[in-house]
């Protein structure tokens, strides 16, 4: 392949819209609300979730230039971005947070993309942190050998992926009084809020600490969209200690969602979304007569 349009990435066939099921939970129900899950898992095997709808958007223009993009250790959107390169053909490279990794064995988030093809090129901590700066993206697009190469910001998030993520909202329209996900670098969220008509809102659960989530969103709808879109807000307490960190409380809830309703869950992610839904459902947050929809934006990894 040569080149990527819209037409190579409908060869991939997306599952789209997303399925949107209700479930029956006596917890919710006890408090008036109804609880929807828009299952973003289900719209590709491998470009799980919300990673397809924010790197669709990109790769429909690569025109088979090399894809550098950024992430942790632990990267779900480094595995997406691998696994797109893999199934269009696309050179990928991934620049990777932590210098002292390079010598170590490869952790299964990483060994994956290297077997999609993705290159791992790992950098110390502040050199990460000033990857968006002109001089230091220059410094490491040539020693990865790609000066020409279209870059994917960290997360993904990008004008072109907010404006991707705006059909997820379409998508729910009036099924839902309030869209709730978990966010990473905000992209889907303001998207999502972008995309939702008006009178519904969106509610983002942070992942990450440091109360600086709702800048990055609000720039990144003044770059897709020109200024402010949507109804949103987020509440930052339950970030369950910060990325990736869980707490026993937090195993213990996801352990009995999956037993209660048969569906894997993340633990990143969607765990600590599901989790705030239920516990501000019972502390009045929500209206009785709601409708939330929660969006499971991935799957648990092995």
């Amino acid at each position: 392949m040569t080149g990527t349009d819209t037409r190579d990435l409908a060869a991939l066939r997306p599952r789209l819209p997303s399925p949107l099921h209700e479930v029956a939970d006596g917890r919710f129900e006890r408090c008036g609300v109804r609880l929807l899950l828009k299952r973003e898992d289900l719209i590709h095997p491998e470009l799980v979730g919300n990673k397809w709808r924010k790197l669709a958007p990109v790769l429909a223009t690569a025109g088979g230039r090399t894809v550098v993009t950024f992430g942790g250790a632990y990267s779900n959107h480094l595995r997406a971005a691998a696994a797109a390169g893999r199934l269009l053909g696309l050179s990928t490279v991934g620049v990777v947070r932590g210098q002292e990794l390079a010598g170590r064995p490869l952790n299964p988030s990483l060994a994956r993309c290297a077997a999609d093809g993705m290159r791992l090129h790992f950098v110390d901590r502040s050199t990460y942190r000033r990857k968006s700066e002109p001089e230091t993206l220059a410094a490491l697009l040539r020693a990865v050998d790609a000066e020409g190469a279209v870059v994917v910001p960290e997360g993904g998030s990008n004008a072109e992926a907010v404006r991707g993520c705006r059909a997820l909202g379409e998508e729910l329209g009036e099924h839902a009084d309030v869209a709730a996900l978990a966010c990473g670098t905000g992209g889907t969220l303001a998207g999502l809020a972008a995309g939702l008509p008006r009178g519904r809102r969106t509610l983002g659960i942070p992942v990450l600490r440091g109360g600086f989530l709702e800048g990055d969103i609000r720039r990144l709808q003044e770059r897709a969209f020109g200024g402010p879109r949507g109804a949103w807000s987020l509440d930052d307490r339950f970030h369950h200690g910060g990325y990736a960190r869980t707490t026993p409380a937090l195993d213990a809830f996801a352990e009995d969602f999956e037993h209660r309703h048969g569906l894997p869950v993340e633990r990143v992610y969607v765990a600590k979304m599901l989790y705030a839904l239920l516990a501000l459902t019972e502390e009045g947050a929500f209206p009785r007569g709601t409708t939330l929809a929660a969006v499971v934006t991935g799957r648990p990894f092995p």
